[in-house]
């Protein structure tokens, strides 16, 4: 049973959502002079650790719905960051890669998105930040249902 708050303290859910549209604003600052937005950036790090995915597997890795997957997909072909090729597995489905150009743009601004991390974190020791990970799967987990699949960004 969750604890009681009182009617003046802000709800957990409020507090999440809040953190999440401040990132994504800082993240838009951040990657503006790319040409890319934060959803762009989410995308090509998740081609970055999971290669030849198609279109639906990167929309639901990248937390957009299938409808805007293929302008995302689309842009990002257009600037040269992925490339579409036949899966080797499967040479009926087309999946997606993480081009020569894509890994630079992500060398480039990692370092950037990670002081945006540290500076999200600067309040919190190496074990808060610890428990702050892990709570936030579990709460990732509730909602989602445990799939198991172990796809992470």
């Amino acid at each position: 049973m969750a604890a009681r708050r009182s009617p003046a303290e802000p709800t957990l859910l409020y507090l999440i959502k809040q953190v999440e549209l401040a990132i994504r604003a800082r993240l838009d600052e951040i990657l503006r002079p790319a040409g890319l937005t934060a959803l762009q950036y989410t995308a090509l790090t998740v081609l970055e650790g999971h290669s030849d995915l198609t279109a639906s597997q990167l929309a639901r890795r990248s937390f957009v719905t299938a409808q805007s997957t293929a302008d995302l997909v689309n842009a990002l072909l257009d600037r040269g960051l992925v490339e579409r090729h036949r899966d080797p597995a499967d040479r009926r489905r087309l999946v997606l890669a993480l081009t020569r150009a894509g890994h630079q743009v992500l060398d480039e601004y990692r370092p950037r998105v990670a002081n945006l991390e540290s500076a999200m974190l600067r309040g919190l020791d190496g074990s808060e930040t610890a428990a702050l990970r892990a709570n936030i799967l579990t709460c990732w987990q509730a909602l989602m249902g445990d799939s198991g699949d172990g796809h992470r960004n």
